[in-house]
């Protein structure tokens, strides 16, 4: 194995996740394909067909051309637009074709893995054209697969890994985003401290520091006397921050002391997905 040792960990994720998903998408009925999923927009086809689709772009395929109908409603921005082609362009496949593209795929990227050499820091295409380090890439790819199997066993009603090692990458990607989310987005007040407590298979306390300019900065030390404290489970917690549910969803599943209206605020800016 000549994968750098940063990678390794996204790409033990990826590949735990994938399995999974594989293994739904081969147990699945006719009418489970079409079944929503808590992914605004998307069935479990469109799930499937986006893992598919994002994994081929990890190969360097090149996307497919390809023009999207004007009614998908849940379409709005460029980034969705992006994401949209390689889902809509799969709607009217079979679920043999369905499964067979996705078990290709996967012997694909199994073996890139396998034979990958490069180096963390290496520039690679990214959505919309960008470029983004091979980390990022590999990071963004074992994020993206476990919460749309999460996606998919909610929607499928088939519960599981909530604490596999994707969770852990979720967990400290969703942490990065927390700081902008407190400080910028709801605003909450300078020189203040705001405590989240998550439990369940993922558990953490965390709490997130505004100083005297604003900023935001993320610490392990519990904070005394903050100005407010979120207390949930893990599992809300991901789909708060993914954006699967509201906040008014969930009042009964999270528990919020101190400033009830910085808190309001947190939950209401807390999905950081796009």
């Amino acid at each position: 194995m000549s994968l750098h040792p940063t990678l390794q960990p996204y790409a033990d994720a990826w590949t735990h996740s994938i399995e999974a998903i594989s293994e739904l998408a081969q147990s699945l009925v006719d009418g489970e394909w079409n079944r929503r999923t808590p992914c605004p927009g998307w069935s479990v086809r469109d799930i499937v067909s986006h893992v598919i689709g994002l994994d081929c772009e990890m190969l360097g395929d090149p996307r497919p051309i390809h023009s999207l109908p004007s009614d998908l409603f849940h379409v709005a921005t460029e980034h969705q637009r992006y994401m949209e082609m390689q889902v809509d362009v799969r709607r009217h496949h079979t679920a043999p074709e369905m499964t067979a593209e996705l078990e290709y795929t996967v012997i694909r990227r199994n073996r890139q893995l396998r034979n990958e050499s490069r180096e963390p820091g290496t520039l690679v295409r990214g959505p919309l054209g960008t470029e983004i380090t091979l980390e990022q890439a590999y990071r963004t790819r074992a994020f993206d697969v476990w919460v749309h199997e999460q996606d998919l066993r909610t929607a499928l009603g088939r519960p599981g890994n909530l604490d596999s090692p994707g969770a852990y990458v979720v967990r400290d990607v969703l942490l990065g985003a927390l700081p902008k989310v407190v400080a910028k987005d709801a605003q909450a007040p300078r020189s203040s401290a705001i405590v989240f407590d998550v439990h369940g298979p993922v558990e953490f306390l965390r709490t997130i520091r505004v100083d005297i300019q604003g900023r935001g900065t993320l610490e392990t030390a519990p904070a005394l006397g903050p100005a407010a404290t979120l207390t949930l489970d893990w599992e809300t917690y991901v789909h708060l921050a993914c954006g699967r549910v509201t906040a008014d969803a969930v009042t009964d599943r999270v528990k919020t002391e101190g400033d009830q209206d910085l808190a309001a605020a947190i939950l209401r800016h807390f999905a950081v997905t796009p």
